[in-house]
């Protein structure tokens, strides 16, 4: 720790952002980067606490206090350095993680966290601005071939580092694009693209094979692949949207979350999207159902597209302002929150559900039926009932379900591969990361269930050091999680 006092002297700074009615007005990314100067400051108030819980709040083990004094000490080649002994990809965690590494910070029991999330993107931006991030392929390749089934966060981290070990790796993307969600289910003004394809040249450069428009299990069978490859790597994400059933749920203008997220992240890409077929909010009424991240996703692409009016639902209470006694520090604070697309408008309605939906006779969406509901416990499971006289209705042009996912896709790869499933529908595996099926491997939502973007890549990274034991008996490779 640098500064001695810096925790006391210092307060926390919001990262500098567009201001909402520039932002509203194009898809380039919200927040800007803070000035060193303020930057070092933020890193100086990181405080010397004897044990950081930062570290148990983060999956990937961050060496958080070490980088955030180096910041501080303007020592930034140090800092990419301990960033990158834990992190493969910490350019896209310190735009899309939650930073549950803030909620555990010690400083945090009555002060502001210290701001992890920022510095580390800060850290890893100076870094490739110097030249520092450059292609390093590996001297001696072991002969070994992995294929790696999906190329979200899990199975990108998990072939960046098979491929440091020396293995032969191709990674399979059922999408014309390489990035999973990363590339179709966040929007560009969360993560500009050309964020990802930088990091993706660095690891074609070397000598990741990627390998898009193959969905192994229905372009190419699954046994082909185990086949022809050494080991293989099951990270295909928990792609099954979680679906409203009530009556006029197939009316024109309810759609998936992804449905519509996807279309427009295609169009930002320079796809061409034909209008008939095309998902717009421009001038209509938007309902979004599910007040996670993903409705906020949908919330910032509906004002960019020009929506007349936006209401955001959830089926929980408010949540409170600061944490509950039931909610001590160090667990994730269950607290309000203001994303960046909440700052520009819409509104949350909380403690509401979905009843039916109605349309006119051409089978259009045209009203939303809801009432009110009080959370409260029955038999020790958490329950919602309903407030009589609390019905409503609201006139609506379009509702996007965000309501989370249940899980991977069965039907293809994992019935053809016949992997044991958990009694969730996950893919089931073992310590060392193995599926029921010998030399099969699974990390990340598809054997986790919907998760953080950071989980992902500390899943990848296990899952590779399983993988890399089972090739060669023993390994080198870091194992974040057991």
């Amino acid at each position: 720790m640098g500064k001695l006092k810096g925790f006391i002297e210092i307060d926390r700074q919001k990262a500098p952002s567009r201001p909402v009615e520039e932002r509203r007005q194009d898809w380039h990314e919200v927040y800007l980067p803070y000035a060193t100067t303020d930057l070092r400051e933020q890193g100086a108030r990181c405080m010397d606490c004897g044990i950081p819980f930062c570290h148990e709040g983060c999956p990937l083990g961050n060496l958080i206090p070490d980088w955030n004094d180096l910041v501080y000490r303007a020592k930034w080649q140090p800092a990419i350095d301990r960033l990158h002994k834990t992190n493969n990809f910490p350019e896209w965690t310190g735009r899309l993680c939650p930073a549950p590494c803030e909620g555990s910070c010690v400083l945090a029991i009555d002060r502001d966290a210290v701001t992890i999330k920022s510095i580390e993107l800060a850290i890893v931006e100076r870094a490739f601005e110097e030249g520092w991030i450059r292609p390093e392929p590996p001297t001696q390749r072991s002969g070994k071939r992995v294929a790696v089934i999906g190329s979200g966060p899990a199975g990108l981290a998990a072939a960046d580092q098979l491929n440091k070990a020396g293995h032969l790796v191709t990674v399979f993307e059922r999408s014309d694009r390489i990035g999973g969600l990363l590339r179709y289910g966040i929007p560009e003004f969360k993560m500009e693209k050309r964020f990802l394809n930088r990091r993706l040249d660095i690891m074609e450069a070397e000598g990741v094979l990627f390998q898009p428009n193959t969905d192994v299990g229905e372009t190419v069978a699954a046994d082909d692949i185990k086949g022809e490859f050494d080991a293989t790597l099951l990270a295909g994400g928990a792609g099954m949207p979680r679906d409203l059933t009530v009556p006029g749920r197939d009316l024109k203008g309810v759609y998936f979350a992804m449905e519509y997220l996807t279309q427009q992240n295609r169009k930002c890409e320079g796809d061409v999207v034909v209008d008939e077929e095309f998902i717009s909010a421009e001038d209509k009424r938007v309902v979004i159902i599910g007040g996670g991240d993903t409705g906020a996703d949908c919330l910032g692409t509906a004002h960019r597209q020009g929506a007349r009016s936006v209401h955001q639902f959830e089926l929980m209470p408010r949540p409170p302002e600061s944490r509950s006694d039931a909610n001590p520090w160090p667990e994730w604070p269950q607290i309000f929150r203001v994303s960046s697309a909440h700052e520009e408008g819409g509104e949350r309605v909380y403690s509401v559900s979905t009843q039916r939906f109605s349309g006119n006779d051409a089978g259009e969406l045209t009203t939303l039926h809801a009432v009110e509901v009080e959370m409260g416990r029955k038999d020790g499971r958490m329950s919602f009932d309903t407030i009589p006289g609390s019905e409503f209705e609201l006139e609506v042009d379009l509702v996007f379900l965000a309501m989370g996912f249940l899980g991977p896709k069965q039907e293809g790869l994992l019935t053809q591969l016949g992997v044991d499933l958990t009694d969730r529908g996950n893919v089931s595996r073992d310590r060392n990361w193995m599926t029921s099926v010998d030399g099969v491997f699974t990390a990340g939502d598809m054997q986790r269930g919907q998760s953080l973007i950071v989980w992902a890549i500390a899943e990848g990274r296990s899952a590779a050091a399983g993988i890399d034991r089972y090739l060669m008996g023993e390994t080198r490779l870091p194992m974040p999680l057991p």
